[in-house]
This record gives C-alpha cells, structure tokens and sequence, in this order.
C-alpha cells in the first residue's frame, strides 16, 4: 500500500527564472519541509491561488508574483510569507497580519541597483549595444558616443541609492543636481549634490536618473512636461518602478524626438511581453529588470530567506513586517 506519509511544510521558492535558487541556500538541511521551485511566472491572482495551495510557506522574488487580499483569502493553509528585500508593495501587508500569516523580508545588496544603473547610463552614452551589434553585423564604428564629465546629471530622489548614484556623477567629473519632495540642500550637499528645483531639475540635466519609491504620490510624477523639459538631448535613465513616469508620454517622445532617450530596467508590465511597444522604441537601452540579479544580491534574499524559513520554524521569526 502507497506511503500516506505527508511532510510537515510545504514551501514553495517563486519566480525563479534563472533556476539558481537552491544553489544560494542549504534548503535541503530544513527538515521535513517539502520544497518546490516555481521557474515561471504566475501572471495573475487565479493562476498564483491555484498553483500555491497546499504550501504553508511562500518565498516570493522582489515583486514579481502579486500577494493582494485576494490571493491571500485564497490560501487559507498560508502561515510564512518570506519577501526577497525589507519592502514589497506587492503584498497587502494588512490582509496578511489579519489572516494570520507572518510576513518576513531579508537583507539585500546595497550596490546592485546602483551598479546596474550606472552600466545602463554608460551603455546609452557610448551606444554600446547598438555598437556591438554592428561590430558582429560585420560593420565598424557606425556612430559617435558622448562624454560624461562636464555633463549635468540630475538625481531625481536621494535616498540609499540615489546617493550612490550622485557619488558615480561626481566620480565622472558630472555636475550633481537633486530634488524630491522633502530634500533639504544639506542632506544634498551631503550627498555631493546641489539642491535644485523640480522644473529646473529636468531643464538642466543632460542625465535624469530616477530614484524613488512608487507610491500614490510619486505614480506619474514624471509626465510629459518634465519629459519635454529634458529634452531632445536628454536621458532618462529609470531602475525604479515604471509607473512614477508616464509611459505613454515617455515613448510619444522617443518617436517624435523630443526625448532624447531612455535607459530602462522596469516596465509597466513585467516580464515584457513580446511586442510591447518599449522594444521598438528609438533610441533605447533596456534590461531586463536586472538591478538585483546578481550574485551578491541573491546570496543575501535567498540566505535571509533561508533564515527566516528556519527561524520561523523554531517558533522565533526573523525581520517581521508589520504594515
């Protein structure tokens, strides 16, 4: 007769596109808990209840899978919700505490996003991709790149890795601008920067990088105004959440040319799907959401991940997070 033995737990590691994330942490050392790894992505709330019931315990990468009060009333067995990172807007915190369910976060790598920041910035303004592509085409030097130093870059929110972002600028022989809403000009000048206007801001940079949280405050605080402020000769460089620029101004510009150009590393949609108008865009960079993708970054999620399984399973969680 067949074994009617279940494990204790049932964990489920989301979002693993790369299928790297039993290599960053020791699962296997966890006991009775049955660990599953999920490659793709769970595109809406119906799909994420019905391939998630049954696991007690959720691992989920950044943002990529949505924990909104829905899918959480759909998994009533839920008790651990670990988040890769110390916030994630896709989770209904709320929802979660009053259904019981402890939701922990995890340390991350304080240069990932920065880095990759600044290779998307240098890649537009050398015209790396485009050059490698004609180099391999069998073609040579089919275009002109642009300097940074004596350029303006303007910081458009300074927190942890806006700041990193002004010390890449000043490091380049940049200029440094900054504004956000409650930046005072010495926490600025602290940073390297110069306190400026908003308006003033997008009219002088010849690089307008942003760096802010997404929130109801900052959704669409880029639109076409500060996109025409930028201009023809301008970059926007954004490794944040595409809904604080408006994307619809932002490709009309590229097309009609009165946005120089973008360096992106999120999408309104993500993964991209096939055909979205972004990748036909003129003059363009575009990553594939890569500014935590590395291999520093993922030991610390899935090791803060891993801890945070095994403490909860010793009756003590770790870096609980309360909305």
């Amino acid at each position: 007769m067949a074994s009617t033995d279940r494990p204790a737990h049932r964990l489920a590691i989301l979002d693993d596109y790369q299928d790297v994330a039993l290599d960053f942490a020791p699962w296997d050392t966890l006991g009775d808990v049955e660990v599953v790894v999920f490659h793709d992505p769970l595109p809406g709330s119906e799909e994420a209840v019905r391939a998630l019931a049954g696991f007690d315990i959720i691992v989920a990468m950044r943002e990529r899978t949505v924990f909104g009060a829905d899918v959480l009333a759909g998994l009533p067995g839920l008790r651990l919700l670990v988040t890769t990172g110390m916030a994630n807007a896709s989770i209904d915190l709320a929802a979660a505490s009053a259904a019981g369910i402890t939701v922990c976060g995890t340390p991350g790598s304080p240069t990932a996003a920065p880095e990759l920041t600044w290779a998307l910035l240098m890649a537009w303004m050398r015209d790396i991709p485009a050059q490698q592509a004609s180099l391999r085409a069998g073609t040579w030097q089919t275009g002109v790149g642009t300097e940074l130093a004596g350029k303006t870059l303007g910081v458009l929110g300074l927190g942890r890795i806006g700041t990193r972002i002004a010390g890449y600028g000043a490091a380049f022989g940049m200029d440094v601008i900054a504004w956000s809403q409650n930046l005072e000009a010495d926490r600025a000048a602290a940073a390297g920067a110069r306190l400026v206007g908003r308006e003033e801001l997008f009219a002088a940079a010849d690089v307008l990088s942003v760096h802010l949280r997404l929130s109801d405050r900052t959704r669409g605080l880029v639109d076409e105004a500060e996109l025409r402020l930028l201009g023809p000769h301008g970059l926007l460089v954004n490794t944040s959440r595409a809904p604080i620029v408006d994307q619809e101004a932002m490709l009309r510009g590229l097309h009609e040319g009165w946005l120089g150009g973008a360096a992106l590393d999120v999408f309104d949609t993500e993964p991209l799907p096939a055909g979205h108008p972004l990748l036909a865009a003129p003059r363009t960079v575009l990553t594939p959401h890569l500014g935590y993708v590395s291999d520093a970054s993922y030991r610390q999620f899935h090791g803060g991940a891993f801890e945070d399984v095994a403490a909860w399973l010793a009756g003590a969680p770790l870096r609980v997070l309360t909305s």
